[in-house]
């Protein structure tokens, strides 16, 4: 019997493992195909901008890369704290 738990819950694991595996990559296929397309707004003979409105650009992004990073960081209650 616990055998047979021992066993469901490996086989869990691995399909946890794997859904994060398969979404993971499409996911991240998907951020860089967006990066491509968004690159192509940099054709100045096409399109005309501002410093300014490139580094917004820029920085959203990285804030927004920064909060996902962060969650893969935290606990799992999504709040850290020490003393």
């Amino acid at each position: 019997m616990d055998d047979m738990k021992l066993t469901e819950a490996t086989m869990a694991c691995e399909s946890k493992a794997e859904k994060f595996k398969q979404l993971g990559t499409q996911r991240t296929q998907n951020v860089l195909h967006a990066i491509k397309v968004l690159s192509r707004l940099s054709n100045r003979s096409s399109y005309e901008y501002t410093n300014e409105q490139v580094k917004y650009i820029f920085s959203t992004i990285k804030q927004a890369l920064n909060e996902a990073k962060k969650n893969f960081n935290e606990k799992s209650n999504g709040k850290s704290f020490k003393l």
